[in-house]
């Protein structure tokens, strides 16, 4: 609910009587100063007065053009905040500025960027914005809090669902004077609340309140952030030209990032033909995903001369978890030892010696490379968390340590193909005519594994045959990028492999990946299904943390339960960004704990 308070500009002390009048009592002791930034716990690293982030090179050169390669089937939109269009690649980076920005070297840190400060009180039951008067759209419009008011609203009722969810806890919306709106947030402790309002994403009002928001397709929007679109072709490549009058170009957060001219991307249908793009000087800079190809394909007289770099840059963010995600909204993956027992004919240890070169380093937490990875047993607060749920939970949870199978050691590929066989059939599943099928009603277990990617048939292919030695019927489905994206929005599926990216301050989008009231909500990231009252509980106590203490206790306590759900097959992660350049690209000295940003580059003329 938005609410809209009138001024009489002509007299002030009225203004400022009604102001106070307007105000419940309780909210009056309840006032906050006005800050440039804030921390989701503790104070924020930078002070009011700070310059530029310590990771950026302030006196960085603007110019040039970064040429950029994009895998995908193309794009038939330039919203990309709405879940029926494939949208450009950039566009919500580079068109549109958000009320704070967030730091790259700090859990969860946020300063001014169309917001000059914010108001929040000791328990954050609300945040007032006071926005900069500079700020502007980039037809010259100002940005007022009646389109902050409006794009929130837009958004949690036109928009993906990920932002119904992630605002959900927010209870009233005031446009207290044309730069100040305020956001109330009623019975919650959602202390993050404040934070990820800074995250939204302001649109203009002017331009959009005669749209229809999901059918705007190709046509060039009106953004606020520091570039614009420039050249396109449908699909098939999208320039951004950056905006030389941009009002925030000298902001503390903006100093010494998005220094290239023009930001251009190509699309590629297939990688190898993008890599070999990239080799041949087609576009500078590529993100490696490919063991194989980081070991074996970065080779040539432009690598030797120095003309293209390679380089492995470690960083401390957390990876998340990526795995094969089982659909348990189908009836095959809705039992936990079903699900448990295919984890056993994936053949990590095998892969990454004979696929991987040895690269990669088995993944056993949602949120693997960080403090808030769950590890042996529960003790402590986790425990007594995890207390209250005892009787809903498997004993395993309590007395046993979460380890994905593994082929390493003393284990083998029959012994744990053997395991398989076992739990299925304690499952209700039985061999008959050399098919797994359901004792009771002689259904075979059958399912199919959607890709996108050719090149992840060679993980695929030896994991279909492992389960078919369990007399399991697999079929790999590989399908194009548009058709996987839209099966994978509407649950078309039963295995898909999928990445859960996390951060160092896990909170709201939590819901978004595992809350019951998303298991139906079409376009969701709760890609398994994930429908458990226990869970829902865990995701609230997460979002209420009081403390980075709480926070990493309770984190712990979630991803446990997650684990132990057996929802996911964990596949491997690797801490370092392999990454691929022109050697006139230029960054700076320090790299943040986030790793590689490219808005952060320069070009050397």
């Amino acid at each position: 609910m938005v609410k809209k308070r009138t001024f009489s500009p002509a007299n002030p002390l009225f203004l400022l009587v009604t102001a106070l009048l307007a105000l419940p009592s309780t909210l009056a002791a309840n006032t906050a100063a006005p800050s440039h930034g804030i921390a989701m716990h503790g104070e924020p690293a930078y002070p009011p007065d700070f310059e530029h982030f310590e990771y950026v090179n302030p006196d960085a050169p603007k110019g040039g053009t970064l040429r950029l390669g994009v895998v995908a089937n193309g794009f038939d939109s330039f919203n990309p905040f709405v879940i029926r269009a494939v949208a450009a690649a950039g566009i919500n980076t580079y068109l549109y500025d958000t009320l704070m920005a967030s730091s790259a070297d700090e859990a969860f840190s946020a300063y001014g960027l169309i917001a000059e400060s914010l108001e929040t009180p000791e328990d954050r039951s609300y945040v007032v914005f006071n926005l900069r008067e500079a700020a502007r759209f980039h037809d010259g419009e100002p940005i007022t809090a009646d389109d902050v008011a409006f794009s929130f609203n837009l958004l949690t009722t036109e928009g993906h669902p990920f932002y119904r969810n992630y605002y959900a806890d927010v209870s009233e919306v005031t446009v207290e004077t044309p730069h100040r709106i305020r956001f109330d947030f009623g019975e919650t402790e959602n202390r993050e609340l404040p934070l990820i309002l800074g995250q939204l994403p302001i649109l203009p009002k002017h331009y959009w309140q005669d749209r229809e928001f999901g059918k705007n397709g190709l046509t060039p929007p009106v953004g606020s952030g520091p570039y614009r679109i420039g050249d396109y072709d449908a699909g098939r490549s999208i320039t951004y030209h950056r905006v030389e009058d941009y009002w925030a170009k000298d902001l503390p957060v903006r100093k010494g990032r998005f220094n290239f001219d023009r930001i251009h991307y190509d699309y590629y249908t297939d990688d190898t033909v993008a890599l070999e793009a990239f080799k041949a000087g087609n576009y500078d800079f590529r993100l490696e995903s490919s063991a194989k190809n980081w070991a074996t394909a970065y080779t040539g007289d432009k690598f030797d001369n120095g003309i293209l770099i390679t380089e492995a840059i470690t960083h401390h963010r957390p990876v998340g978890l990526q795995g094969f995600a089982l659909n348990t909204r189908k009836p095959q993956f809705s039992d936990r030892l079903v699900r448990k027992a295919l984890a056993y004919a994936f053949d990590f240890g095998w892969a990454n010696t004979n696929l991987f070169f040895d690269q990669y380093t088995r993944t056993d937490s949602y949120f693997e490379n960080s403090e808030l990875a769950s590890s042996g047993l529960p003790e402590g607060e986790e425990l007594a968390i995890l207390e209250q749920f005892r009787d809903q939970l498997p004993p395993e949870v309590f007395d046993t340590v979460y380890t994905p199978p593994s082929t390493n050691g003393r284990s083998s590929l029959r012994a744990n193909l053997r395991t398989a066989f076992k739990l299925l059939k304690e499952a209700g599943y039985e061999i008959r005519d050399r098919k797994m099928v359901n004792a009771g009603t002689g259904e075979p277990l059958s399912f199919e594994i959607l890709l996108a990617q050719k090149s992840f048939e060679r993980v695929v292919l030896p994991f279909e045959t492992n389960l078919e030695k369990l007399g399991i019927d697999v079929e790999v489905r590989l399908v194009d990028t548009t058709q996987y994206i839209q099966r994978v929005r509407n649950f078309d599926f039963d295995i898909i492999t999928q990445v859960f990216p996390q951060s160092d301050s896990p909170g709201n989008e939590q819901r978004d990946f595992w809350s019951s009231h998303n298991v139906d909500a079409v376009g969701s990231r709760n890609i398994m299904g994930v429908n458990d009252p226990v869970v829902d509980a865990l995701v609230e106590l997460v979002i209420q943390a009081p403390d980075r203490e709480s926070l990493v206790h309770r984190v712990r306590a979630l991803d446990r339960v997650l684990l132990h759900g057996h929802y996911a097959i964990p596949q491997w992660h690797l801490s370092k960004d392999r990454i691929a350049y022109h050697s006139s690209l230029k960054r700076p000295d320090i790299t943040p704990k986030d790793g590689v940003d490219l808005d952060n580059w320069w070009v050397e003329q």
